[in-house]
């Protein structure tokens, strides 16, 4: 993934979740997730599961067991979770493509996957543990150590909070305040689309424009999701 150029000012993360005050919690993915039927598609579409459909059944295991712990928790234990069930790998070793984003059955599947394959099955995990949409980022950012694109996943406990940031990279949850290594590039969620600006970071338009997180909700759905709304 290449970088774009962004403006790198230290109210970004605030204004960020400020951006997310109005935003709806209509994609709160409250429709039983089945699966046996999600198990049965996969099969269908990716062939045998292997040892990914251990992998799969503690996650189902999991998403059943933690639903009334309290959100840090929930944020704790998902990111344990994926960053141990899955060990990082290119998306070129691992699908032959440049760049691919991988569902989280795919990458449960695989047992491996790169940045944004964290950040999505974190995602729709906490989304399935009743964290609302507007707490939860995808947030695309520079990692300025590795001096790469990197992708992570952001929650706001409270719009004007500092965000806490679940990563790949390492196991514990920090406040973005304590991740100077990291530059936010844009950040999106099923509500929409933010890029940072001199002005304050704008909401440029809905999640249509990202034509790989469409193709990462159609696969959930061929899979046997229902997944986010779109907006």
């Amino acid at each position: 993934m290449a970088v774009r150029s962004a403006h790198k000012r230290p109210g970004f993360w605030l204004l960020l979740a400020l951006a997310l005050t109005c935003t709806a919690c209509a994609g709160y993915l409250s429709a039983d997730w089945d699966f046996s039927l999600i198990s049965r598609r996969a099969e269908a579409l990716y062939g045998p599961l292997g040892a990914g459909k251990q992998r799969i059944d503690a996650w189902q295991n999991l998403l059943s067991t933690e639903k009334q712990v309290s959100e840090l928790d929930k944020l704790t234990v998902v990111n344990r979770f994926f960053n141990k069930q899955m060990r990082y790998e290119e998306d070129i070793d691992l699908w032959h493509e440049v760049d691919y984003w991988a569902t989280p059955v795919e990458s449960l599947i695989k047992g491996a996957g790169d940045c944004e394959d964290y950040a999505i099955a974190k995602y729709f995990s906490l989304r399935r543990l009743g964290v609302p949409s507007e707490k939860l980022l995808i947030t695309y950012v520079k990692a300025l150590r590795l001096n790469r694109a990197h992708m992570v996943l952001t929650y706001y406990s409270s719009p004007n909070a500092m965000p806490l940031v679940l990563d790949s990279l390492i196991n514990e949850i920090k406040p973005a305040s304590e991740r100077q290594d990291l530059l936010p590039v844009y950040a999106f969620n099923a509500e929409g689309l933010w890029l940072p600006g001199a002005q304050g970071n704008k909401k440029v338009g809905d999640t249509k424009r990202l034509s790989r997180w469409q193709d990462v909700l159609k696969k959930m759905t061929a899979e046997g999701f229902p997944t986010e709304p779109e907006n």
